[in-house]
């Protein structure tokens, strides 16, 4: 069992997707993290064992290593495509409830803004900690976040802002949420954003990188 999941969470650390997938070239040929999975699962190890001691412990030693620039973002979304193909086989049993979350993470790029890497990048690593994470894409307006809170009320909320235009939308969606969720955690990211910015528009967190935003949601 343990050598299974070992497997595993060095798949997710190194991108290797499946066995038919040329990376990481040192890999070629063997089993990645959508064979491995199922072979678990079929010897019976627990989903929520899967999540936690393999997938979660592989984006763990992804996100520090991105923190430290020892990788880079093509090495990071290789890692995302192994995670999801392993959380894949994984799903029915979130369904089922045999696999409980940490909670659950909405995440959007603000209302005028496009760009999504910066998101998709902290969304996988969100998610590869174990979290639920409802994302609403690029370009959100306030309302959107607002409407999703409303249904998923225990939820944290994530922003991304890439543009110093957008900057001013960011704001705007952080008071719309804390004037109607007075009690709501926000986390804000981008490369215009800063801890000072994240303090005068009232939001509850700055992250610099992904593994900033998993530990500030694993913290609290």
């Amino acid at each position: 069992m343990e050598e299974l999941l070992s497997r595993i969470a060095h798949c997710v650390e190194f991108g290797k997707v499946d066995k038919a997938a040329p990376y990481p070239p040192d890999m070629k040929g063997l089993d990645g993290a959508n064979e491995l999975t199922r072979q678990a699962l079929d010897a019976g190890i627990k989903a929520d064992t899967i999540l936690k001691q393999a997938l979660v412990e592989g984006m763990d030693r992804v996100g520090k290593k991105f923190s430290e620039k020892k990788i880079f973002i093509p090495q990071m979304l290789m890692s995302a495509k192994a995670m999801n193909a392993a959380i894949e086989h994984l799903k029915p049993y979130f369904q089922s409830g045999e696999v409980q979350r940490k909670g659950k993470f909405i995440i959007a790029t603000v209302q005028g803004d496009l760009h999504d890497i910066g998101k998709n990048l902290v969304k996988m690593s969100i998610e590869g900690a174990g979290w639920e994470v409802i994302d609403l894409g690029v370009d959100v307006k306030p309302e959107k976040i607002l409407a999703t809170i409303e249904e998923n009320p225990t939820a944290r909320i994530g922003l991304s802002a890439l543009l110093t235009t957008t900057m001013q939308n960011m704001k705007n969606a952080v008071e719309a949420i804390k004037a109607r969720y007075p009690a709501s955690t926000v986390l804000v990211g981008g490369a215009p954003v800063n801890e000072a910015f994240c303090k005068e528009i009232g939001a509850d967190f700055y992250a610099p990188d992904p593994q900033g935003a998993v530990a500030f949601l694993n913290a609290i």
